[in-house]
């Protein structure tokens, strides 16, 4: 039997309902990529060296000669150079006291170079994060992918990859070109087979071009059917994928590095199980009967589409398990229908990724299919509330935007607008599909599946009926699979370095914001202490969470009499949202002593 398979998105708005545009300058931009390392003072503004004093000198244990020795190159130099604190690797770190210029700078690490019993004497460099936000004009408005409590943590994932050398097969209407997406092409096919079906007049070929899926009139495709404009769903759902970034237009892709095949199988009324099933098969480098080799095979295939059947049809079920036994991930939308998934293919079939919808605000979307047979969610965005009339547009802003064209029935000029749907979830978890690929060739369909489900986070906001195990998170998924330090946005480490004073018999705090990371805290949260005193016992230190919660570091003790806290404490804040603002407090509770907080940190 084929069943026939409809497209999953909902709504489309005009353009002139899309929420106004955010130019460049309304956005922070990144540093730009910066070296590591810098081969003199002058490369960048110094405000520390760091001396190594040779193994048998009195500077290279005690902290009291090497204050005095700072003092002393200060005096010789003209610098207000002081002692800070004794690093992990025996290194002393000299503070210059502010407002040295790179003439100050060289004087000063000449008279420590002079010094036979240094060792070394070198620059406190600064290193910055390699990521760069995309200079694309509408990356602001990508909610879905930044923001912390309905977004995906995808910014934070584009440190160790963006999907280079993986392609992601889109299996939908086809594709109306779009400049956004032209770069990130390749060659696809037509497998709808049905010539009137297809609107281009010899069914099935080469050309995956959208011809549109517009219907004239009611009842047109089946009792009860609509009449409606054309979709240019599959340029849409490509758009979310793999839209091109850095090039100062439009928006970008989960997987901006990675390239897109359009797989057309949906046209006027939809398409056939029968076409959708071959479509797999090729897409994933299987043979199919009368068809050419597919050139270029897809690691991961995108399926934002389905229909009503109480069961996975063999034909759909043959089809996803030979492209996954030939490495390729499927991936396949819930459905819209704000019901049980198990009612609804192939997103009831085995072997997918089955992903359902969540909102700007961290809930199921209202239309979003659910249940148990969920794998995992993605934002598939609302644009319109629940109780407002179907088929209006009310809150734009809140959709997923992407690469579209403008024409009512056939192809105009490309453009960019909101959609919501869980069409439009799917292909986040395909490019997220991608991404794991690229940083690691060698995982399976079931690996990836895996690292995301064990990488997500709770759902923030509602989910009645069961939304898999939650929000995949991009960034904390490719640290998982690569071992490495995420981005902004999945975790890291937050830091202030302001000095902040501590007088006697009094309470000092310094404050920073976490932004970006979703989700809780962790139950190993790392809070880093630099705090300069002459009598460390007079101290006791807190971390105070968002909400209030106070977590002691230290308590005082009238028998510790040596300088400075220098060290990390661990701390339990699973039950603390991770995005806030976060003090350290420190008390003074004797008189005599004073010092200052110099620097604190947070690691996620």
């Amino acid at each position: 039997m084929a069943a026939a398979a409809t497209i999953l998105g909902v709504t489309a708005t005009s353009s002139a309902a899309v929420a106004a545009q955010a130019g460049p300058s309304d956005r922070p931009v990144a540093p730009a990529a910066q070296s590591m390392a810098q081969d003199s003072p002058d490369a960048a503004p110094v405000e520390k060296v760091i001396v190594t004093y040779k193994s048998r000198t009195a500077e290279a244990t005690s902290n009291s000669a090497a204050k005095s020795d700072a003092a002393e190159k200060g005096r010789k130099t003209g610098e207000k150079l002081s002692f800070e604190r004794r690093l992990a690797g025996g290194g002393a770190l000299v503070d210059l006291g502010g407002g040295a210029d790179a003439k100050d700078v060289t004087e000063v690490l000449d008279a420590f170079r002079d010094d036979p019993a240094v060792a070394s004497v070198e620059p406190d460099i600064r290193a910055f994060p390699m990521a760069v936000t995309p200079n694309d004009t509408d990356y602001a408005k990508q909610w879905d992918f930044f923001e912390s409590t309905g977004g995906m943590n995808v910014p934070g994932a584009w440190d160790t990859t963006t999907g280079s050398g993986v392609t992601v097969a889109v299996i939908d209407t086809g594709y109306a070109g779009h400049s956004d997406l032209s770069a990130n092409t390749v060659s696809g096919y037509d497998f709808i087979s049905d010539s009137a079906d297809a609107r281009d007049g010899n069914g099935r070929d080469g050309d995956p071009t959208d011809e549109g899926d517009w219907n004239a009139t009611d009842n047109e495709c089946y009792f009860g059917s609509k009449a409606g404009d054309s979709s240019w769903h599959g340029t849409h759902v490509a758009g979310t994928v793999a839209a091109a970034a850095n090039n100062n237009k439009g928006v970008a892709g989960v997987a901006y590095g990675a390239k897109v095949q359009h797989v057309r199988v949906l046209g006027k009324c939809g398409g056939a199980s029968s076409d959708i099933a071959d479509a797999i098969t090729w897409a994933s480098g299987g043979s199919v009967p009368g068809v050419p080799a597919n050139p270029n095979p897809s690691q991961v295939i995108n399926l934002s589409l389905g229909g009503a059947s109480s069961t996975c049809p063999s034909v759909y079920r043959n089809a996803i398990n030979g492209a996954v036994s030939r490495g390729t991930t499927v991936v396949v939308a819930a459905g819209n229908s704000n019901a049980d998934v198990s009612g609804f293919t192939p997103a009831n079939c085995a072997n997918v990724i089955n992903v359902a919808a969540t909102s700007r605000e961290g809930n199921r979307s209202f239309y979003s299919n659910y249940g148990s047979g969920i794998d995992i969610s993605a934002p598939g965005g609302e644009t319109r509330r629940a109780t407002d009339t179907p088929g209006t547009v009310t809150t734009p802003e809140n959709g997923i935007l992407s690469t579209l064209n403008s024409g009512a029935t056939t192809r105009s000029s490309e453009n960019y607008e909101p959609y919501m749907g869980t069409s439009m979830a799917a292909p986040h978890i395909a490019g997220l599909a991608a991404l794991l690929k690229s940083a690691d060739s060698s995982l399976t369909p079931a690996e990836i599946e895996t690292a995301m489900k064990d990488n997500a986070r709770p759902v923030p906001g509602s989910c009645s009926g069961g939304c898999g195990v939650g929000i995949a998170d991009a960034a904390k998924t490719v640290e998982a699979v690569t071992g490495g330090t995420p981005g902004g946005g999945g975790g890291g480490t937050f830091s202030n370095t302001s000095n902040v004073t501590i007088s006697d018999n009094s309470t000092s705090v310094s404050s920073l914001s976490v932004t970006g990371v979703t989700g809780n805290a962790p139950s190993d949260l790392k809070v880093g202490v630099d705090i300069v005193h002459t009598y460390r016992g007079d101290l006791v230190i807190d971390l105070i969470a968002p909400d209030g919660s106070a977590y002691r570091l230290k308590n005082s003790s009238g028998s510790d009499s040596a300088d400075d806290v220098l060290g990390t404490y661990t701390v339990d804040a699973s039950s603390e949202l991770a995005a806030g603002v976060w003090q350290l407090q420190v008390r003074d509770v004797y008189r005599g002593d004073t010092g200052y907080i110099d620097a604190w940190s947070l690691t996620f």
